[in-house]
């Protein structure tokens, strides 16, 4: 049997709860980590038809998209929907985990399962994060150098875009005098000692930071290791909202709009003035991403296709770009697939289940 911690362990190594807004509550809204996990029932929403549905199957984890409880929960009695599905999991011994904004903030995630729909090529994050990368600089004597490179290489460190293990190498000496405690790896206590070094510089993701260091601490021969982290306000080109790419070939906006209608299964599309150009470039965000029509533009994107667009947010295209709105369950329906593939790709052997309910609370006349 798996662990309920080994399971959203996992999902975190992907994507780090700290990645999410300061509004959100990703990670495990329900259940004991050290439970045992029967089965996996995956879902956008957790509705209490879906508690039900995990329940028949015998299932007690439910992994879905948005959390059930979203703000505070001052009680659990049956007055509103997300009391009464936390009430019903209790009930049934079924834990709940939702990875919501910090599985849209990863290159993989929400937007880029959108882009899968779209056969999107040449693909970026369309607003990266700043202020999640850390420079991670030790001093390596000659010998070992390779040995302690490539273990924070294999802890995380070293990734640039499309590039990994990526450092910088400088050779010089290292000075140090052990005191009468001290057991050093080479020179003698109590006596100055010069050392041929060679300064590593990398790239650690700031969630990594900790498991890098103690990475290249095990690796490194000296019993005290001289090692420096810096911050860094660069771009993180894997982590970010929305996404950008380009089609396989262009489409006229008529045909593209019927293609995106077909492809989420939309009941409608609702969209700013047609700019009567081919759309090439498309920019996207799941759930609710006005709040990206800036960078969309600044992209060169023809088409930005999101949801939850308000009324006067589509004043702002200004002829510039064409806001496609196709709604936000439409937008997000295939994140199911998303945490289904990452799950099975871990657990292969292990019971997981697509929700047969359909968690939509919008309907079309």
């Amino acid at each position: 049997m798996i662990q309920l911690k080994e399971i959203t362990g996992y999902l975190e190594s992907l994507a780090p709860v700290s990645f999410q807004e300061s509004y959100d509550n990703s990670g495990l809204q329900v259940g004991d980590p050290g439970m045992e996990v029967s089965g996996i029932l995956v879902t956008l929403d957790v509705t209490e038809e879906v508690v039900d549905e995990a329940a028949g199957l015998g299932f007690n984890l439910i992994i879905s998209h948005h959390p059930v409880i979203f703000g505070k929960l001052t009680s659990v009695t049956s007055r509103t929907a997300p009391e009464r599905v936390v009430r019903k999991a209790v009930k049934n011994d079924i834990a709940i985990y939702s990875g919501h904004t910090n599985f849209d903030a990863i290159r993989e995630g929400v937007s880029s399962a959108m882009a899968d729909r779209l056969g999107l090529i040449g693909r970026r994050i369309l607003d990266p994060v700043r202020g999640r990368l850390k420079k991670l600089v030790v001093f390596v004597p000659e010998a070992h150098v390779e040995k302690v490179r490539s273990a924070m290489f294999g802890a995380g460190a070293g990734h640039i875009g499309a590039y990994d293990r990526c450092s910088f190498n400088l050779e010089g000496t290292g000075t140090f005098r052990g005191s009468e405690e001290s057991n050093p790896f080479v020179g003698e206590k109590g006596k100055m000692h010069t050392e041929p070094e060679t300064r590593v510089e990398t790239i650690v993701p700031e969630h990594l930071a900790g498991t890098v260091v103690a990475a290249l601490i095990r690796a490194h021969p000296y019993e005290e290791v001289a090692y420096d982290i810096y911050p860094l306000d660069n771009p993180h080109e894997q982590a970010g909202m929305g996404m950008v790419g380009e089609l396989e070939a262009p489409m006229e906006e008529g045909a593209f709009l019927n293609f995106l209608k077909d492809r989420f299964s939309a009941g409608v599309i609702r969209h700013s003035a047609l700019r009567g150009t081919p759309v090439s470039k498309v920019a996207l965000c799941g759930g609710a991403g006005s709040f990206l029509i800036g960078k969309a533009v600044a992209s060169g994107a023809d088409v930005f296709v999101t949801g939850d667009v308000k009324y006067h947010d589509f004043f702002s295209a200004e002829g510039r770009i064409v806001i496609m709105d196709i709604g936000h369950y439409e937008s997000e329906q295939f994140t199911r697939d998303l945490f289904y593939d990452l799950l099975m790709k871990k657990f292969p052997k292990f019971a997981i289940r697509l929700s047969e309910t359909n968690t939509n609370p919008i309907k079309y006349f």
